[in-house]
């Protein structure tokens, strides 16, 4: 069994890597994994008692408690800024009495009493994580590295370096905590998305609930500036809908009656009643919800490489900075006080707090600009897959097209109208909504979907066959095609053709545009693969930036094509239905439509538009690749200049020319880790 508990107050991935190691040390529990950005830990337990100890491990473990949920508070760092006040508050006098020449005699144990003040002030808890031992392989950490780093200052007598080193790690500390904490802010906005009450009509009366109780066919009132609660059908009346909750886009999107609302946008027009078509927790905010809080648990191989590299790292860097402690000594007359400082200073520098924080918070900050601009996604892997793709595949109905269809024309009466009603009544496939109001007095039993063609029914003791020409002439039915570029659905009774209806639908509105800036954004190759026939598509999409469509095809034949254009290159695959998932199976990256997207769509999908704007998909592909760059630019960055740091410090020591300052080796670090932390907050900018 699985289960996800919500946490406060857990701070640093060092800290993390610790609770998930105590964790899954623990009987019964496994695979479990503590995210600190996100506050919460994920895990598989094998009985309630093992569940138990670990809720247990985990509000013993340092300051870490359970979330009790509601709206997350604004962060206040209020221990951490006493701890810098305090420590300040002995460091200044102390730092101003050494200016003066007041550190010799006597008087250089007042100085030191209180740097020493200072350092204390500022590191105990730095100094108390480190003697609270939790195995070798979370000993080694950061706080391991500045408590060395502090005790070898103050025992070769610098004093300032060494109050230095905890009052600079201190701030470092704080500004870090500050940065994550706004990337957390920017995910936690999206809570505020699910509205808190909902106004019941109830006969002839209202009353308040709570929108977790509505129940599917209720019916609500929205007032104007109401958020809306669940996903829902307008009854009458139009309104206008602010939908940059969802979408990113900052307009209103008028809607009449028929037209669905999805939960968490805003009601910015006239006061309108509406059916609930969906419980809370299937909303397009919940599903929002929850892909974006779960989106975490699927880390991108930077990160997992990062999380395995900083394990064997730190006890590898404490052996080197042993060895360079002791072996130049044994060649230069056993000088070991000499490079004594040079190895506190490799500890130091080599410090890997600038990967661990800022790779997975450039992620998480990624996942965050996609959603802002309506696109979700179940994993930051998938932002790396995003950022390869060069062929971009479209289903045609739903995806390109509105998917909102209509009956244009009917030939052979309101009896052909009636029955494909009745048959279609059952159906899931999108043309069944042009029929859902249409009054039938026929009742369809034994419908059966005949996949990629249409349904099979019987209607009164007889066969009645509703679908495409290409049922029509498998079942040896006369049939000829229609010239039409609308959707034609053939009805047919007991092997004679009885009529047909021709079905409209439109090309979205941002459909060219989208398609254009996805060739700006780096997609060589755009096409589509459709069921419909060859005339229409082409007909219909005439316009189109498409190099090509392949039309008339089965949903057990969009992957065989779909693995030809892999050849061109990484596949994004767009679609809507329950038929697209099969080629989103073999595609490297899925897209969903996510507004009228189905279920299965979107569980077989690594991406969801949630507004089913298609203009947000090159907005996705930029920010994927943007992601990717900060990530490689922090990498690079901290290696780099770690390394040179260290070279700097042990060729001027070996040489003679000079000592870098253990305060100095401590400001790298720091500033290294500020400037990876401050470099993948550029995901916070608009995309």
């Amino acid at each position: 069994m699985q289960k996800i508990i919500k946490i406060k107050n857990l701070d640093c991935a060092a800290c993390a890597a610790e609770l998930s190691e105590e964790l899954n040390a623990i009987g019964g529990i496994s695979n479990a994994a503590a995210d600190f950005i996100n506050q919460r830990v994920s895990l598989d337990y094998e009985s309630d008692e093992a569940l138990e100890k670990a809720i247990y491990a985990i509000t013993h473990f340092e300051e870490v408690e359970l979330d009790g949920g509601g709206l997350p508070k604004k962060e206040r760092h209020l221990k951490e800024i006493v701890s810098i006040a305090v420590s300040a508050a002995f460091f200044v006098p102390a730092l101003i009495l050494q200016l003066l020449g007041f550190d010799f005699g006597y008087r250089k144990w007042l100085v030191f009493s209180l740097f020493l003040a200072s350092a204390l002030a500022a590191g105990w808890q730095v100094v108390w994580n480190v003697l609270h031992f939790r195995g070798l392989s979370t000993f080694f950490d950061e706080n391991f590295l500045m408590t060395i780093a502090a005790i070898g200052a103050f025992s070769i007598m610098q004093p300032l370096e060494g109050a230095a080193v905890m009052l600079l790690y201190q701030i470092g500390e704080l500004l870090q905590n500050v940065a994550v904490g706004s990337s957390r802010g920017a995910i936690a906005k999206l809570v505020a998305l699910k509205s808190e009450t909902a106004i019941l009509v109830d006969g002839d009366g209202q009353r308040e609930v709570d929108p977790e109780t509505l129940q599917v066919g209720d019916v609500i009132l929205l007032r104007k500036g109401d958020k809306i609660p669940a996903d829902c059908v307008l009854l009458g009346g139009e309104t206008s809908l602010d939908t940059k909750s969802l979408t990113g886009e900052a307009y209103l999107k008028e809607v009449k009656r028929g037209d669905e609302l999805l939960a968490g946008c805003v009601n910015a027009g006239n006061a309108v009643k509406a059916k609930v078509l969906r419980p809370v927790s299937e909303s397009a905010v919940a599903k929002i919800l929850d892909m974006v809080e779960n989106s975490s648990a699927k880390k991108a191989k930077p990160e997992k490489f990062i999380t395995k590299f900083a394990r064997i790292y730190t006890p590898v860097v404490v052996l080197l900075a042993v060895l360079i402690a002791v072996v130049p000594p044994l060649f230069q007359h056993f000088n070991f006080a000499k490079w004594l400082v040079p190895a506190i200073e490799f500890l130091v520098i080599s410090c890997p707090c600038a990967l661990i924080i800022s790779v997975p918070l450039t992620y998480f900050s990624g996942v965050g600009a996609l959603a802002r601009c309506g696109v979700l996604t179940k994993g930051a892997v998938y932002l790396d897959e995003l950022s390869k793709v060069r062929v971009a595949v479209f289903d045609k109905t739903g995806t390109l097209t509105e998917g909102r269809f209509s009956i244009a024309n009917v030939a052979g009466g309101e009896r052909v109208k009636a029955l494909a009603a009745a048959v279609e009544k059952n159906s899931s496939h999108p043309l069944a909504q042009a029929f859902a109001g249409i009054e039938t007095s026929f009742t369809a039993e034994n419908t059966q979907e005949l996949s990629g063609m249409g349904l099979s029914a019987t209607v009164n003791g007889k066969e009645v066959l509703v679908g495409s020409l290409r049922l029509m002439r498998e079942r040896g039915i006369e049939a000829e095609p229609v010239p039409t570029l609308a959707s034609v659905v053939y009805v047919a009774e007991e092997g004679k053709l009885l009529g047909y209806a021709e079905i409209e639908d439109a090309v979205r509105a941002d459909a060219k545009s989208a398609l254009g800036e996805l060739k700006k954004a780096g997609i060589s190759y755009r096409a589509v693969l459709t069921g419909d026939t060859a005339e229409r598509a082409e007909g219909l999409l005439n316009g189109l930036p498409l190099e090509e469509i392949h039309a008339g095809l089965l949903p057990s034949e969009k992957p065989v094509y779909a693995e030809k254009l892999k050849e061109r290159g990484k596949l994004l695959y767009v679609g809507d239905g329950i038929n697209d998932t099969p080629v989103m199976a073999v595609s490297d990256v899925s897209v969903a439509m996510g507004g009228l997207g189905s279920d299965a769509a979107i569980e077989a999908s690594d991406f969801v538009l949630a507004g089913d704007s298609l203009s947000a998909l090159p907005k996705a592909i930029g920010g994927a690749k943007k992601t990717g760059r900060i990530v490689k630019e922090n990498i690079v960055f901290s290696i780099a200049v770690k390394a040179a740091l260290m070279a700097v410090s042990l060729i001027a020591t070996a040489t003679g020319a000079f000592v870098l300052p253990i305060w100095a080796a401590v400001f790298g670090d720091v500033g290294v880790m500020l400037l990876a932390v401050l470099n993948s907050l550029r995901m916070r900018a608009k995309l």
